[in-house]
């Protein structure tokens, strides 16, 4: 059966206003006012929410109440969507992919795993309805803090810049899933009623501006001290991606550089300890205070602790692909066996910590961290055909996972490594695997032999049918569906 963790702290107190018709998200149907809706975080972030019902001019003119508004944000993309550990795309992409083997009986998991998705799925619901929630909320910060009077000009910067990194980061994922999408900047309900779907290329043109934004207003350090609340670094980790994910070479190549150059951040050289709260890889995280016994929702949902009651394990050509004496596959794979020892399933292990046995947690959930900006401006750099500049970063990447350099001499064979590379250092992090199968083109030639359902045309999930109905302005629907 597949796990679910619900853990809800009654303290937290929730100012909520209606909307009129909740059928569509884009009406925003039943939404807090101030991204107040979201519950159990008051340590999140070391900030308490607001303690009494407050209007929306009194909360922007309180740093503090800004900043628990934000942390609530960041509570309800730990909690479901497409980021969460719980039900987001590590592992439902690993499962759609060929990372993961799933096991239980939700239908919505089935439909994912055999590849029978249509426009009722609830998770293509789900996720796209929590997506534009979260957008919502971050459009309201942005305009509550920019008519802020009572605040100073380095807060209103840095509630600004996560508010605009969130959005585009929400707007990166929904368009990778379902193509064309809204691009919403705006809080006006009776406005995103009848929106339309921005071509796929004006949407990254949005998130890549947002993601300038961002990097421009949000400071440097980690405020934090956590890794936890998005800075600058965090900002430009993901708009070092956009920009591969668009064929931007150069820019991909600069902003990747920046980031690894930033004092503080570096790859953790030990294996056994890249995925520990405190590591130096880390950019940014999820800290999951708050939720009982638990370290993160990827130990909870992936280890296999019986057979049978496991939920999924790692699919055969995911373990093939690791090379002989990866130390990868030593420190970040681990298995079980059957009491009849007959069955023996693998499972990721990056992730060590399920019961939390110590007053605090052990492990966050990892969102970003360096180990993809070595390999972004590793690709970056062999399409430039700097080829010693790619290979250098290749080899950064395999010696640490104890294997020998690789010495290829042409960018399309560096590519290849570079890819496969990924496959090995990425899998089950927040649906890598996939995004790189769609983006390069491969998902066809790797899963019509595996995925006995596969069509071409599932390289994009339905838009949800509820929302065609209440806004007929996103029709058409994706080819297939």
């Amino acid at each position: 059966m597949m796990k679910k963790h619900r853990y809800i702290n009654k303290k937290s107190r929730i100012l909520s206003v209606f909307l009129p018709d909740r059928n569509s998200t884009l009406k925003i149907g039943i939404i807090s006012l101030l991204a107040l809706i979201m519950i159990g975080c008051e340590k999140f972030v070391e900030v308490d929410p607001p303690k009494n019902v407050l209007i929306a001019e009194e909360v922007f003119q309180d740093p503090n109440t800004v900043a628990s508004t934000i942390a609530n944000m960041y509570y309800q993309m730990r909690e479901q969507g497409m980021v969460s550990g719980l039900n987001g795309l590590s592992i439902v992409m690993g499962i759609y992919s060929d990372e993961l083997d799933y096991y239980g009986f939700s239908n919505d998991y089935l439909a994912m795993y055999t590849h029978n998705v249509n426009a009722s799925n609830g998770l293509v619901d789900e996720w796209w309805r929590n997506a534009y929630q979260i957008i919502y909320l971050a459009n309201n910060i942005l305009e509550g803090v920019n008519n802020a009077t009572e605040l100073s000009s380095n807060d209103k910067e840095r509630f600004m810049g996560q508010a605009y990194f969130v959005r585009a980061y929400l707007h990166s994922l929904l368009v990778t899933m379902y193509g064309d999408v809204p691009y919403i900047t705006s809080t006006d309900y009776l406005l995103n009623n009848k929106v339309a779907r921005d071509d796929e290329n004006e949407v990254y043109e949005h998130i890549i501006e947002d993601l300038k934004k961002a990097s421009e207003l949000l400071p440097v350090e980690d405020e934090s001290g956590e890794r936890v609340i998005p800075n600058q670094i965090v900002a430009k980790a993901l708009l070092s991606r956009m920009h591969m994910y668009r064929g931007n070479w150069e820019q991909a190549q600069t902003i990747a550089t920046e980031v690894i150059n930033t004092t503080g951040y570096y790859l953790q050289e030990d294996l056994d300890k890249v995925f520990l709260k405190n590591s130096p890889e880390t950019i940014w995280q999820f800290k999951p205070e708050g939720i009982i016994q638990l370290n993160t929702y990827e130990a909870a949902q992936l280890i296999i602790e019986f057979i049978p009651g496991q939920s999924y394990s790692l699919h055969n050509n995911l373990l093939a692909a690791f090379e002989q004496d990866d130390l990868r596959r030593v420190h970040w794979v681990n298995s079980i066996s059957s009491t009849a020892g007959d069955i023996t399933l693998y499972f990721p292990y990056k992730y060590k910590q399920t019961i939390n046995t110590t007053n605090e947690s052990l492990e966050f959930s990892i969102v970003f961290r360096m180990a993809e900006q070595h390999l972004i401006r590793a690709e970056a750099r062999a399409h430039l055909n700097n080829i010693v500049g790619a290979q250098n970063d290749l080899n950064t990447i395999r010696e640490r996972a104890g294997l020998p350099p690789v010495n290829i001499g042409s960018s399309i064979g560096l590519i290849e490594a570079i890819t496969r590379e990924r496959r090995v250092e990425l899998f089950t992090e927040h649906g890598h695997r996939w995004f790189d199968l769609k983006r390069l083109k491969k998902a066809n030639q790797v899963l019509e032999n595996l995925k006995p359902n596969w069509r071409s045309t599932d390289t994009l999930f339905p838009i949800p049918i509820n929302e065609l109905e209440m806004n007929p302005k996103l029709q058409p629907q994706n080819s297939g569906y």
